[in-house]
């Protein structure tokens, strides 16, 4: 499926809310990647697409991941809504023929992070922070930083998240950490 013909399916399938933050992501993320030298026609898709597995009962979650042989660890059973990012970038490739590793890759990333990211995977995972329709204290300092610098404002959102999921007494993931630690050592 093209992308027109994506949006068209997803308009469908996401609440109203979703659906509008996807729209947000996906334009967020076209800006990025101009800015920082990465296919927009990707970041476009990776940000429309990000969630469309998002939808499922949290409660599922675990069943689905397991149907389609996707890794459940224990922090994913504790915290099942980590999954959508790995349901999702299968679904891309079974419901909608996207067949392209590096949209998968962003999508299955755009929550958690990993280890060396590349520029899409970072691109999504702020897009995905800082789209238009967000509205959280920091928000707007991640927007400043996104303009100039992808890493930096990628630095800054990992410890934004982090600090989110601290607060709310969550369970981090590792891979985020590693994103971080990763990003940390290199500067």
């Amino acid at each position: 499926m093209d992308y027109a013909e994506c949006k068209a399916v997803l308009s469908t399938k996401l609440t109203k809310e979703r659906y509008k933050h996807s729209l947000g992501v996906s334009s967020t993320a076209e800006q990025l990647a101009k800015r920082f030298g990465v296919s927009s026609e990707k970041a476009k898709l990776a940000g429309l697409m990000h969630d469309c597995a998002r939808e499922f009962p949290t409660k599922d979650f675990v069943e689905i991941a397991e149907r389609m042989k996707i890794p459940v660890g224990e922090i994913e059973r504790h915290a099942p809504i980590l999954l959508h990012a790995h349901i999702g970038a299968k679904l891309i490739e079974s419901e909608y023929q996207i067949d392209d590793e590096e949209v998968q890759a962003a999508i299955r990333l755009h929550t958690t992070g990993g280890e060396n990211m590349t520029k899409l995977d970072k691109i999504i995972y702020l897009a995905d922070l800082i789209e238009p329709n967000r509205e959280f204290s920091e928000v707007t300092y991640l927007r400043e930083l996104a303009e100039k610098n992808l890493d930096r404002a990628l630095f800054e959102a990992f410890n934004q998240s982090i600090l989110h999921v601290i607060k709310g007494n969550q369970v981090v993931h590792p891979y985020t950490i590693i994103a971080r630690n990763e990003m940390l050592l290199k500067e």
